[in-house]
């Protein structure tokens, strides 16, 4: 399993999800690597998933703490609604706290806005 999560080929490396500005929906594109992220959980119920919600620095931190936690939940009820137990799946929510991009503008905001998947159990 640990291989298979570092990878670059396999898609459970990407663990990342992101998300458009003010938005808590999963868009689109990222759609198809959840589900296969969900297979996997469903087929391991031993293992278990922090999502982790995340935003760009824009807003308050009461706001954005609310929205990385709207961002967590909504990774959580596709999972769920695709099979996965709520006791494999932990949300919590970092809002601004802890970008991966530093600086003022859309590249770097782009990269804030996400939900982390880690996991544990394996």
């Amino acid at each position: 399993i640990d291989e298979l999560m570092r990878d670059p080929e396999s898609i459970l490396s990407k663990r990342v999800f992101y998300f458009d500005f003010d938005s808590a929906e999963l868009p689109p594109s990222e759609q198809a690597a959840l589900e296969i992220h969900a297979r996997f959980l469903v087929a391991n119920p031993r293992i278990h998933v922090v999502l982790e919600g995340h935003t760009d620095e824009r807003g308050s931190r009461e706001y954005n703490l609310a929205l990385g936690e709207r961002r967590a939940q909504t990774i959580e009820r596709l999972l769920g609604l695709q099979g996965v137990a709520g006791e494999q799946m932990q949300v919590i929510s970092f809002g601004e706290e802890r970008p991966v991009a530093l600086g003022h503008h859309e590249d770097a905001w782009r990269l804030n806005r996400r939900v982390e998947l880690l996991y544990s159990g394996y």
